[in-house]
């Protein structure tokens, strides 16, 4: 491939990426899968330090993560169900919280769900643990004595994942919902009790006739968040 190429794919890989909320079913082959995981391994990472950890789920066991999960939101106190780091502010404020509600605005719209209508919306939350349909779910994970710096790394090799998937002509949705069940997850994954869970996410290939789908979140412009000083 030559350079021209290259730069084009690159930045139309990254472009294109967006969160994705409804999969079709089809399979994702364990080749292109390892491809993007080796390619998302080579994520920078201070002092080489390479802190990931990543389980992959399918079929049954992905099954039984979603089974899990909604038993717990069914069964079980709001409060048992905790993530272990804070993701999002106690408090939003602006510019923060408008964003946050646009977003949200245009999704329900586009779903059809009014905002009055909290049966609706919280089986739409619920679609999280189902992961949209994806065939494949993902944990990534790293050891909690490791510092704060550590979740830089770990955004990078997330980000390097979702990357890795468009070059795929795959799509994916990061989910930091899955760390209020982390209680859940631990009893179904081999985990430690020293990996924190940073996130999950579904991966696979888009549903393009789901309406949710439709979804372009808005971006800022260059100017709103970049200043070039000579």
């Amino acid at each position: 491939m030559n350079v021209e190429n290259l730069r084009a794919d690159v930045h139309s890989a990254i472009k294109s990426r967006r969160s994705i909320r409804r999969f079709l079913p089809t399979e994702v082959p364990q080749e292109i899968l390892e491809k993007i995981l080796i390619g998302a391994g080579y994520a920078p990472s201070g002092h080489n330090s390479q802190p990931w950890k990543v389980y992959i789920i399918r079929g049954e066991t992905k099954q039984r993560v979603t089974d899990g999960i909604l038993k717990a939101i069914a069964t079980e106190p709001e409060e048992d169900h905790q993530p272990e780091y804070d993701y999002y502010p106690t408090e939003w404020f602006d510019p923060y919280l408008t964003r946050r509600r646009k977003v949200g605005h245009d999704l329900y719209e586009l779903l059809g769900i009014e905002r009055s209508d909290k049966a609706a919306r919280e089986k739409q939350m619920a679609e999280n643990f189902s992961f949209f349909g994806a065939p494949v779910g993902m944990f990534v994970t790293f050891d909690r004595r490791l510092a704060t710096g550590t979740f830089m790394d770990i955004g990078m090799f997330l980000q390097s994942i979702f990357i890795g998937a468009r070059g795929e002509g795959l799509d994916t949705c990061g989910q930091a919902v899955f760390t209020w069940y982390h209680k859940v997850i631990r009893e179904i994954l081999p985990m430690e009790e020293n990996e924190l869970l940073a996130c999950g996410l579904s991966l696979g290939y888009i549903d393009p006739a789901a309406p949710e789908n439709r979804l372009f979140a808005e971006k800022l412009e260059l100017s709103d968040y970049c200043v070039f000083l000579d």
